[in-house]
């Protein structure tokens, strides 16, 4: 179970929020920006990158957030560089865009080989599982089949 993390001095008075992870890292998957997701839920930027520091489920969480939030990029810079930006809508720097998505493709990379060994990890060991259970079915036939004195066709072939 990870550590508690107690808030630091300066922590204490801030009325953090009640579900301040949750939070965090919703809003940090929709801006990528930490000092607005502490905000979001009234916290210390400094508190939540030391919660990250000593929690590693929030720390893996908190990647996947950056690597949606690297995703949120991706596609809304590939739309404006596509259609263009509509009248009326709020300013768009697709140089800084190209800059920030560059800069961190190595991190977004990392989190994407990272997800997909979790997830080749997680079918391998369904698929393992089934096929035990497969086996444990087969054995519990073949016992029922000699129970009842029912011949199978290998033991027939092999006289």
């Amino acid at each position: 179970m990870p550590k508690r993390v107690k808030p630091r001095q300066d922590q204490k008075g801030q009325n953090l929020r009640p579900n301040w992870k949750a939070i965090f890292l919703e809003t940090l998957a929709e801006t990528s920006n930490v000092t607005r997701a502490a905000q979001a839920c009234n916290a210390m930027p400094s508190y939540a990158y030391r919660h990250r520091r000593q929690d590693p489920v929030f720390r893996r969480r908190w990647s996947e957030a950056l690597l949606e939030g690297y995703e949120h990029l991706e596609l809304e810079t590939l739309e404006r560089l596509r259609f263009g930006t509509p009248p009326g809508d709020r300013k768009f720097d697709i140089a800084s865009a190209l800059r920030l998505l560059a800069a961190h493709r190595e991190a977004a990379a990392r989190e994407k080989a990272r997800q997909s060994k979790r997830d080749r990890a997680v079918v391998l060991a369904s698929l393992t599982k089934k096929l035990e259970m497969m086996r444990e079915r087969k054995v519990a036939a073949e016992e029922m089949l000699r129970n009842e004195g029912v011949i199978r066709l290998e033991d027939h072939a092999a006289k």
